[in-house]
């Protein structure tokens, strides 16, 4: 098995693990809307639903049209996820890394979609009077892998291309 399949295998697996063993952690620890102070005034454990999509934009009844369509719009995005990871080269290790982290995220937030008609969250993070939606791990991978493939596009893409260059003008 290539390396990029070994790494896509493991963050998954690690990612999927700890997303879904934390979520249900949550709902058999944490009431339902219910919030337990870790840091005072900085961060809370919560139980919240989210039905809509990122920081709950879009969000409205469990089990409307609106469910479909963000379970419709994460099966496209893991498809189009998985189609760019086995196009990438066997030695894109960030960009495959940061892939796996954004398409795990993804299938983990979908596993709640499929069973709940929406998404647990419960990290609840406020500093000062600006509060931050909740999210939960799955989400948190996702934030990670793009960061990380920005990162890589923006700034070892070019230094890749760069050394190319040079290495085929000899």
């Amino acid at each position: 098995m290539k390396n990029k399949y070994w790494i896509l295998l493991l963050v998954c697996l690690g990612v999927l693990l700890l997303d879904q063993w934390t979520k249900s952690m949550v709902q058999e620890q944490i009431p339902l809307y219910q919030s337990i102070p870790v840091v005072k005034g900085f961060f809370n454990l919560v139980h919240v639903r989210n039905t809509g999509g990122a920081f709950g934009i879009f969000g409205g009844e469990r089990g409307g049209i609106g469910s479909y369509l963000f379970i419709a719009v994460s099966v496209v995005a893991i498809g189009v996820i998985f189609f760019l990871f086995i196009k990438s080269k066997d030695s894109s290790g960030l960009f495959c890394f940061s892939l796996s982290l954004i398409l795990s995220g993804a299938i983990g937030n979908l596993m709640d979609r499929f069973r709940y008609g929406e998404v647990v969250d419960f990290l609840d993070f406020h500093l000062s009077t600006f509060h931050w939606p909740a999210f939960n791990v799955a989400d948190s991978a996702i934030s990670v892998g793009v960061a990380l493939m920005a990162f890589d596009l923006l700034f070892l893409e070019k230094r890749r291309s760069t050394k190319s260059q040079a290495s085929n003008s000899k």
